[in-house]
Order: C-alpha cells, then sequence, then structure tokens
C-alpha cells in the first residue's frame, strides 16, 4: 500500500508563494504524479501533473507559468511550487500517485489510485 502526506499549506497574501510537499511512504514506487484542488462548493479540478520520469509535465491553464511541479525521486517526494498566489488558489490541495504502472501524467482523477489527506491553501487578497 502507498500513503501520501502532504504538508506545506498555509495563509498567505494576495502574491505571495508557497511549496507543497508529498511525501511518499510504504510502497514507495509509484507511478505519475499529481496535484488536485478543492474549493468550497466546486468539484475537486486538476492542476498539475508530472510523469514518473520527468519527461512530461502537465498544467491547468490558470496556473501556467506561476506554479511548478517537481520530483525527488529519491526521497519518494513530490513538489508543487506556487509562486504569485491569487485568492482563487484558495483550496485543499491533494497529492495524487498513479499504480506503478502508469508513467504518464493525467488530467482525469480517476486515473490516480492513490491520494493524500489535503493541504489548506488560503490566499488573502
Amino acid at each position: 500500500q502507498v500513503q501520501l502526506v502532504e504538508s506545506g499549506g498555509g495563509l498567505v497574501q494576495a502574491g505571495g508563494s508557497l511549496r507543497l510537499s508529498c511525501a511518499a511512504s510504504g510502497r514507495t514506487f509509484v507511478g505519475a504524479m499529481g496535484w488536485f484542488r478543492q474549493a468550497p462548493g466546486k468539484e475537486r479540478e486538476f492542476v498539475a501533473a508530472r510523469g514518473r520520469t520527468g519527461g512530461s509535465t502537465l498544467y491547468r491553464d490558470s496556473v501556467k507559468g506561476r506554479f511548478t511541479i517537481s520530483r525527488d525521486n529519491a526521497k519518494n517526494t513530490e513538489y508543487l511550487q506556487m509562486n504569485s498566489l491569487k485568492p482563487e488558489d484558495t483550496a485543499v490541495y491533494y497529492c495524487a500517485a498513479r499504480s506503478p504502472t502508469w508513467f504518464n501524467p493525467s488530467y482525469y482523477h480517476y486515473d490516480y489510485a492513490y491520494w493524500g489527506q489535503g493541504t489548506q491553501v488560503t490566499v488573502s487578497s
């Protein structure tokens, strides 16, 4: 089994930065990893994803140029660097991982087998 634990959320002013981390434990060899978010009253939405080998990355349009996804395979940790944060980025952010046979990233939540518990990001105006 795989456990994913997010950290790094918090309260930040608009224009500020945060870095989210997602540490994998247990059976740590996983496939592609990604980040999703869910704001109150809204559906969970894709934010960013990165292939297992780093050959491809995906971003939702609204975060392109502001967010960067990266991964340290040696530490079994995935990161989401978020810069120039906006109030509309406020949400609970979830880390997700695909099963080990799936190296390519995906936009779709149902392609991810493992999920973290979420970390709150609040951006004040």
